[in-house]
């Protein structure tokens, strides 16, 4: 079976982006450009909510092109640009780079189906409010924070208002560089 592996970068009070929108407080190195690289080879297919989906769709189909894009850069449009992308919306009807829409009252189904398919594992990219979903209805089977050493004070939270629990055990752990840590997990089963 298929794994939904949940990659979200935060900072050290839980914010996925501060509050103007922006994520450029992330301490993104070269060891993060290659944990998601070496991540890509594990994956076939991306997981997206409709906000993160319009992001990665307005950069990725042509990132890593360019005469100054980096390996990273390049590494990750030609993955985007072969998987599998799903979106979870309700609003959206169809979308130019997605290959999947699920309507967020299938979520579960839709879901699981995916994971019975043959393939590699699912990568869950960003798309907080997305996670919290899948969150409560207990379907991510890792967890994977990168922890940038700032504190924002605000801006949108990975996980407010979460109403359940989920006890996670670390699997793996390290310091970049840059002092971020690379937290990964998966669900007890409590």
């Amino acid at each position: 079976m298929r794994k939904i592996v949940f990659l979200i970068h935060m900072s050290l009070d839980g914010y996925v982006a501060d509050r103007n929108g922006g994520i450029d407080w992330i301490a993104f190195t070269d060891e993060l450009a290659n944990l998601a690289d070496n991540l890509s080879g594990q994956m076939d297919a991306a997981l997206y909510g409709r906000n993160t989906y319009q992001m990665m769709a307005d950069y990725w189909p042509t990132a890593g092109q360019g005469p100054d894009a980096d390996a990273h850069d390049r590494n990750h449009a030609q993955w985007f640009r072969q998987a599998t992308k799903v979106v979870v919306s309700d609003t959206l009807e169809s979308a130019e780079w997605a290959d999947v829409i699920i309507k967020g009252d299938e979520l579960t189904e839709r879901i699981n189906q995916l994971k019975a398919q043959s393939g590699k594992d699912i990568w869950l990219l960003g798309s907080p409010t997305l996670s919290q979903s899948l969150m409560r209805l207990n379907l991510i089977d890792e967890y994977i924070f990168t922890v940038s050493p700032v504190i924002l004070g605000g801006g949108s939270a990975l996980f407010p208002e979460l109403d359940v629990s989920r006890g996670l055990k670390l699997v793996e752990n390290r310091v970049t560089n840059a002092g971020a840590l690379i937290l990964k997990y998966v669900p007890t089963t409590e």
